[in-house]
């Protein structure tokens, strides 16, 4: 779409308290996703929107959602299902800076790797938007500690990675128990039949809306290199000893490559964490969060442990393999290059995989091309950037970012710049700060108090 067609949210006559929150968030233009589905998700259509991650479909579906609830009836109004605990936890948040104008707005998120008992508490006071995995809310309703007798609004997010993930019968069993009077939006990068024959079970005359992402995905600079199957290990260190990305996804096909992966990088002296589906949920959320604030500089993983990652500003992506199915290529190619920034993406293909190579550019839309591998550099890695300090405190301790912000930049005596993403748990906080100042802001919040009080900190490395 080109610049001149570009409209504005203010043309969407929306309700003050959102019109000011997309100005707090310095959203004004919209994007395509936004520009086609919001009208008729706002005059109460259902709507099918095929849009990559990054497209800016949960502002879309986010404000829709939440101009359909009203604050003074104590119900679940509206429900979000995601594949993945990842991506429900973004879509929360998203939600609530959206809605953080609307007096008395309550928004859970129910996944797994919660007791459920903590959650059932929650639900004493119903909320009025619940974001969650289908398992967890269908666990919920079987419990009766939910009910959505006054729901208005089903939102199903990356309907085609819930599909893929196996999530199909248990959200049949959760809309079995919502009112048929309903509005739902399902969006999803690929629609495949699957995923219509879905459509047409749960929508009403759906509006369909597609996004042509050809101009978002022209940010990414795709190489392939030819390998041999026993030198990939040696090619992957040779490309980011060469190219050296300040943040790297590297995608393997199973578990046990991804931890032979990440361990032979670790001892070439890369700082590289490992992220498969044996890792409990607590392990899972450190990986995440040091690898978002750059505390360590590669990330390898398998496509299905990825599911719902979204990492903002990823230099470039790896695929130590070809996938068998060329539109996974695609996903993992467009997790780079986003919002407006050069991506750079290289898979390594043993020679016999040249006609896949091709059969996935050309999925893709995109010009096969062939690169020599770089020779392996005997310089060392780059250490990264930036260390994850962790603070033995949270949201039920009342600590907010800006807490951790004035304790640095005040007792501390940092300056901002040198503090990077802070991530508010319940039980923890985790700071981001430049690694030539995390010796200096760890003794720091050791030994001076934040709000009052000390708090035990520590550095993961």
């Amino acid at each position: 779409m080109s610049e001149a067609t570009t409209q504005t949210f203010a043309t969407l006559g929306l309700a003050p308290a959102f019109a000011e929150a997309l100005a707090v968030l310095g959203f004004s233009s919209m994007t395509p996703v936004q520009q086609h589905a919001l009208p008729p998700l706002l005059a109460g259509h259902d709507v099918t929107a095929q849009a990559r991650t990054g497209s800016g479909k949960t502002v879309a579906f986010g404000l829709a959602a939440l101009t359909r609830v009203d604050v003074d009836t104590p119900r679940a109004q509206a429900l979000v299902l995601c594949p993945t605990r990842e991506l429900a936890d973004q879509v929360g948040h998203e939600l609530r800076r959206l809605g953080r104008f609307v007096a008395n707005l309550r928004v859970v998120t129910l996944c797994g790797g919660v007791p459920v008992r903590a959650q059932a508490s929650s639900l004493q006071t119903p909320p009025h938007v619940i974001v969650g995995t289908p398992g967890r809310i269908l666990d919920h309703l079987g419990r009766g500690t939910l009910s959505f007798a006054g729901l208005r609004v089903l939102v199903l997010d990356e309907a085609d990675r819930m599909l893929d993930m196996g999530f199909l019968d248990a959200i049949h069993a959760v809309v079995e128990q919502l009112p048929r009077r309903r509005q739902t939006m399902m969006f999803s990068a690929t629609w495949p039949e699957t995923i219509r024959t879905l459509s047409r079970a749960l929508q009403r005359d759906p509006v369909d809306v597609t996004v042509d992402d050809a101009a978002a995905a022209a940010d990414v600079d795709e190489v392939f290199c030819e390998v041999e199957p026993a030198q990939k290990r040696e090619a992957l260190a040779a490309l980011l000893l060469h190219h050296r990305p300040a943040s790297t996804l590297v995608f393997c096909p199973t578990k046990q490559d991804v931890r032979d992966v990440a361990d032979d990088l670790a001892r070439r002296g890369f700082a590289v964490l490992a992220l498969h589906g044996d890792l409990e949920q607590r392990e899972r959320d450190l990986v995440l969060v040091r690898f978002a604030n750059r505390s360590c500089t590669v990330l390898v993983a398998t496509d299905v442990a990825a599911r719902g990652l979204d990492i903002k500003d990823l230099d470039a992506v790896i695929s130590y393999a070809l996938p068998q199915d060329e539109v996974v290529h695609t996903h993992r190619i467009g997790r780079t290059g986003r919002a407006g920034n050069k991506g750079r993406a290289w898979a390594l293909c043993a020679p016999r995989e040249r006609s896949r190579a091709a059969a996935i550019a050309a999925t893709a839309g995109r010009t096969l091309r062939f690169e020599p591998l770089p020779p392996l550099s005997s310089e060392p890695p780059a250490p990264p950037p930036m260390t994850t300090l962790v603070i033995d405190g949270g949201k039920r301790d009342k600590l907010r970012a800006g807490d951790l912000l004035g304790a640095l930049t005040g007792d501390v005596g940092l300056v901002a710049e040198v503090v990077g993403r802070i991530d508010l748990g319940t039980r923890q906080t985790w700071v981001a700060v430049r690694a030539d100042s995390a010796d200096r802001a760890l003794r720091g919040l050791r030994d001076g108090r934040i709000k009052g009080r000390t708090f035990r900190v520590w550095s993961l490395r």
